[in-house]
Parts: structure tokens; C-alpha cells; sequence
């Protein structure tokens, strides 16, 4: 009996104290300090303002100008720490706060575009690599993509073979361009590049191709824009080619078949010189330089190539000279006897002889007459007229002279012309033939060409009125009712 009361009472004390023991909770004590500094991956320099916070939650606390941040009294526990700022990618440290431990912390906080790829490199498609016999406006092509689904702007750049000109075209978004004004004859390469603005640009392969040889144009006329003349090209479809720029003022063209060159009148500063090109524009060099082209009216004026295309006529005032189109050998060989103006002159390489027109300094007190290279007077075709004349052409052999006259001998200080037709003088009949029967009343014909077989004429109609548009003709010799415009807005006609 007294062992079980003894047992019973052991049993007692171990519950009680058991019970005891069991309220009071076992807890992890005392406190610690979390510091720590955040800079940019990039440069390492200090971010301010960037949000720091723990899981679980203490203070929330933002770093100063030196990155620098600071949490006290936090609770003895593991937790997580979050960096936060606008523009970046959010940081996350885990660390461990033990009593009376100061735990320092160094975040490094990438761009939120860390982790955007950039787009995939374009892929060229058309025209082809290498693509030959292109027309001087290309349409190119590529694709593209982004695989963050991005806007990407696409950029071109494109090289030629034949100087360092460098083509460049900008914030496209498409995946098409067209190019115009393309040289043609000229090899071309181009290269596209993708950004999406966060990336590097990816940049594709570069492709080249070519254009095609320029075109064997014998029309060559000059038409008005924004107030100067531009020189263009053309042929016989009226397929037209701009030659100088809408930036100068060029006109009277005049091609030399031997050395495929043009000769044209421009301005320079306040005068006006003698100038050749390419037959595509290039190569633009001037000639004349001591004695400019001078005259009453320099859209009047016109000047000749002569002697196998070794030699450039042109007037000054009442001189005629003679210059290398290299701009070397200028002499004079000719001067009016009674002061009036030369202002037109065209040379003959079957006769050697000279056409001039001449003119008092208001256009009228008109002379056609020929010399030989010496300057000697040779024929007579028009004299003692009134009324305003002009736009010599020899034919192919020199048997003949193209010019316009004035039939209504009207003269007037603004030099208004009023009935101006075509003839041709025939130096072995000595007589004149009106060619310009198809004419349209109150209308001029002005500046006649012959064709390169002698079978047609080109030249310019427009009203009288000074004001109307004027248009290139050509007419067959013999059908003068076969007037065909073949160019619009435009005058000054060659046909070589």
C-alpha cells in the first residue's frame, strides 16, 4: 500500500511540474542592424532614392545621395531584403540578424531593359544580291523581328562604287523603302540595321546591286523650277532625265556627239560663263573664266561647238571668241563693225563658216550673216528688217540656215514677239522658205533645231503673250501640219 501511495504521489508532482514547464514559450531574443549600399551595375555609381524593405516587415527606409541606406532594432530572424526603384530591376538579398550583429548588404541594380534582347538581325530580300540592270528607283525589302515583341525602327545605309557618298534613311518602321534618284551605271551596296531602342542596332548582311547603264538620250531641253533653269534629257518615248540641279541655273544645252560631252550656259555669281558635263550631269566644269558670255538678253544668247568638238564659240557683247573646252586658247575672231551685239552663233563643219546673229541692245537692228574662221564676212541672209530674229542651225552640209523671224516687224521695249515662224535660207538659191505653215495663230516659233537626218525640225511653240507655257515640237519638213509635242513645259530643244 505505501508503495502505491508513493508512486501516486510521484505521479502528481510530475504533472504539476509538467504543466509549469509547458506555459512558458520559448523565444529567439534581442535585436540587430542591417546596412548597406546600392549602386548601378553599369558604372557603379551610388542610387539614390531606391525603396528597402524586409519579409517579413520592419522599417521601410530609401537610400540617400551615396546609395547609402540604414535599418535598426531589427528583430533577431532571417529576411529577405527588396531594393526597389523606377527603371530598375527589383534586388532581392536574404540575410540572417542575430543579436547585436550590424549585417552590411551591397546591392548591384541592373536597367529594367537588362533583360530585353534585341531584335533579330534583318534579313535582306529584294532586290536580289548582286541584282543587275535596275532602274534608278529601287525598291528594297527585308524582314524583321523582336522577340519581346518590341517597336523596332529599322535604318539604311547605302555605299557606291564610284565616289563617298553615303546614302542614309532613318526611323523606318516598315519593312519596305523606295530609293529614287539612283545613278545609273553604278553598283550599289546597302545594309539595314534594327534597333528597338534599348539594344545595340543588329545589323544585317549588305548586299549590292547595280543599275543600269545610262540611256543613249538625244533630246536635251531646259525647263523652269522655283525660278532657275534645269537641264534634262531625253528620249524618244519622252522618258526624261534631270541633268543639273533645281539649286543653280543652267540652260542652252548643247551635246558634242565626238567627245560626248554638253556644253551650257550658268550662272556664276553675276555672271554668266560657258560650262560642260557629262552626259548624266557629272563632271561639271567650267570654261570660260576671263571673258564671261555676255549679251542685251542671255536667254537670247547661244553659242556653238565647232571643229570636231575641239573648240567652243561663244559671244561677249559685240566680240565673238574661240576657247579649248578645257578653258585654254581663248582668242577673238570676230567683232561687229558698228557695235551691236553678237548673240548667237552656230559653226559648220562641212564649210568651216560661222552663222552669227546680231543685234543692237534692244534686240532689234537684226543681222544674220556668215564668216569664215578668220572673221571675214562671207553671205548675207537677213538684214534691214525690223522686228526680232534668231535660232540658228546650219544643216548637216551647210547648203542651208535654219532661223526665226518675226513676221509682224513689231518691235517694243519689253522685246514682245508676235508672229515668229521658221525658215530655212538655202545659200544656193539664195532664198528663204517659210516652214512653219502649221503654226497656230498668236503663237511663236522659236529656237529650231534640224534633226540628225535633216528630215525634221525641233523647236519651241508658245502663245505670244510672253506668259504661256512653252512646249518642245517636232514637225516633219515636208508635212508641216505634223506637229507632234514631245516634251511639255520645256525649250532651248537639242537633238544630236
Amino acid at each position: 500500500m505505501m508503495k502505491t501511495k508513493f508512486k501516486y504521489i510521484f505521479l502528481s508532482l510530475f504533472l504539476i511540474l509538467l504543466i509549469n514547464c509547458s506555459e512558458d514559450k520559448i523565444s529567439l531574443t534581442g535585436t540587430g542592424t542591417l546596412t548597406g549600399k546600392v549602386v548601378a551595375v553599369e558604372d557603379f555609381l551610388p542610387l539614390e532614392n531606391v525603396k528597402i524593405s524586409t519579409n517579413p516587415t520592419s522599417s521601410t527606409v530609401f537610400t540617400n545621395a551615396l546609395g547609402e541606406f540604414e535599418i535598426q532594432d531589427l528583430i533577431v530572424n532571417d529576411y529577405s531584403v527588396q531594393a526597389e526603384k523606377d527603371g530598375y530591376l527589383t534586388q532581392f538579398e536574404g540575410i540572417s540578424i542575430t543579436d547585436n550583429s550590424v549585417v552590411n548588404l551591397i546591392f548591384e541594380m541592373d536597367v529594367e531593359t537588362a533583360n530585353n534582347k534585341p531584335p533579330v538581325a534583318p534579313v535582306l530580300d529584294s532586290p536580289a544580291d548582286n541584282a543587275t540592270d535596275l532602274e534608278t528607283e529601287v525598291q528594297l525589302i527585308w524582314s524583321g523581328s523582336d522577340p519581346d515583341g518590341d517597336e523596332i525602327n529599322y535604318s539604311i545605309e547605302i555605299l557606291n562604287d564610284l565616289n563617298s557618298e553615303i546614302l542614309e534613311f532613318s526611323n523606318i518602321s516598315d519593312t519596305t523603302y523606295t530609293v529614287s534618284g539612283l545613278k545609273y551605271g553604278t553598283k550599289y551596296f546597302w545594309q539595314v540595321s534594327a534597333t528597338d531602342e534599348i539594344n545595340e542596332p543588329s545589323l544585317s548582311d549588305v548586299y549590292s546591286f547595280e543599275t543600269l547603264p545610262f540611256p543613249n538620250n538625244r533630246f536635251f531641253f531646259v525647263r523652269n523650277i522655283n525660278g532657275n533653269n534645269v537641264i534634262y534629257s531625253g528620249d524618244d518615248e519622252g522618258n526624261e532625265i534631270q541633268l543639273t540641279s533645281e539649286n543653280s541655273n543652267s540652260w542652252r544645252p548643247r551635246k558634242a556627239t565626238n567627245i560626248n560631252k554638253i556644253a551650257f550656259l550658268k550662272s556664276n555669281g553675276g555672271q554668266t560663263h560657258l560650262y560642260t558635263m557629262n552626259l548624266d550631269g557629272s563632271d561639271v566644269t567650267q570654261v570660260s573664266s576671263a571673258v564671261p558670255v555676255a549679251g542685251f538678253n542671255l536667254d537670247e544668247i547661244d553659242f556653238s561647238w565647232g571643229s570636231n568638238d575641239s573648240f567652243l564659240y561663244y559671244p561677249s557683247f559685240d566680240k565673238l571668241y574661240r576657247i579649248s573646252p578645257d578653258g585654254s586658247n581663248l582668242s577673238q575672231i570676230h567683232q561687229t563693225s558698228n557695235g551691236n551685239f553678237i548673240s548667237e552663233v552656230d559653226w559648220n563643219q562641212q564649210t568651216s563658216k560661222l552663222a552669227l546673229k546680231t543685234n543692237d541692245n534692244s534686240g532689234y537692228n537684226v543681222t544674220i550673216y556668215t564668216v569664215n574662221l578668220s572673221g571675214v564676212l562671207q553671205e548675207t541672209v537677213l538684214d534691214g528688217v525690223n522686228g526680232a530674229a534668231g535660232g540658228l542651225d546650219f544643216s548637216f552640209d551647210g547648203s542651208q540656215l535654219l532661223y526665226t523671224y518675226d513676221i509682224s516687224e513689231n518691235e517694243n521695249i519689253q522685246y514682245r514677239i508676235l508672229d515668229s515662224n521658221m525658215f530655212i535660207y538655202d545659200f544656193n538659191t539664195l532664198t528663204s522658205e517659210n516652214v512653219s505653215d502649221g503654226k497656230s495663230g498668236g503663237s511663236n516659233d522659236l529656237d529650231p533645231k534640224f534633226s540628225p537626218n535633216g528630215a525634221q525640225l525641233i523647236f519651241v511653240n508658245t502663245s505670244n503673250d510672253g506668259i504661256s507655257q512653252k512646249n518642245v515640237l517636232t514637225v516633219n519638213i515636208n508635212q508641216q501640219e505634223s506637229r507632234e509635242v514631245i516634251y511639255s513645259d520645256a525649250f532651248m530643244p537639242d537633238w544630236k
